[in-house]
């Protein structure tokens, strides 16, 4: 508990950076209307997957320094003294999450608005980005452990990270775009999978990356 508190105050004295994925998702979020125009046939049939889109982008901006100012000060070596490595990135995975993925999903129903998305859909978008967020927090923060330290990290962390968030990007778009039914309920099955595989498998992974990167 008391690594989350300190990882919540540090998210909210950054808040600048940790609002950064909010403010670009609404600004990419309200561009695409108008630059699709404003016919809503196109505008339902391309809103779910913008919003999917711009989420996974939103989620790779923190991810940089997720670690790196931890580890610049020291405090990543101190940490390990009394935390074992997964939990510390456990713990960064789920602040990552929530001030980015949760405030993504409080301001999805404004943004569906603006793409006259119909509300029978909202529940399953809700639901897909849900999962979908919670596993590209996995994903990125295992991926911002394995490439912490490295030369350019700045550019191999994006290349390492995008390939791995594909399938659910892919798989949360179908959800949201097939109409509601057995085929949304398979994909968001596929997705529930990917969060379940993800959970205790990215923070172990991340956890071991810590370790030999300060070893």
């Amino acid at each position: 508990m008391h690594h989350l508190r300190r990882e919540l105050h540090l998210a909210c004295r950054n808040s600048t950076e940790t609002l950064a994925g909010l403010l670009f998702l609404i600004v990419c979020s309200t561009v695409f209307p108008l630059a699709l125009g404003p016919s809503p046939t196109l505008l339902q049939q391309t809103g779910a997957a913008i919003l999917w889109v711009c989420t996974l982008l939103a989620c790779l901006l923190p991810l940089e320094r997720l670690y790196n100012a931890d580890a610049e000060d020291g405090s990543l070596d101190m940490l390990q003294i009394t935390l074992h490595p997964a939990l510390i990135a456990l713990g960064k995975i789920l602040i990552h999450w929530m001030t980015t993925g949760l405030p993504i999903l409080l301001a999805t129903p404004l943004l569906a608005v603006f793409f006259q998305l119909p509300a029978p859909i909202l529940p399953i978008l809700l639901a897909s980005l849900a999962l979908g967020s919670l596993t590209l927090s996995l994903i990125g923060g295992m991926t911002a452990a394995i490439t912490l330290g490295a030369r350019r990290n700045s550019l191999l962390l994006p290349v390492l990270t995008l390939p791995l968030m594909v399938p659910t990007l892919i798989f949360g778009t179908l959800a949201c775009v097939s109409p509601a039914g057995p085929a949304s309920m398979t994909n968001i099955s596929l997705l529930a999978a990917f969060f379940l595989l993800a959970l205790p498998s990215c923070p172990f992974i991340a956890g071991i990356s810590l370790r030999e990167g300060q070893s």
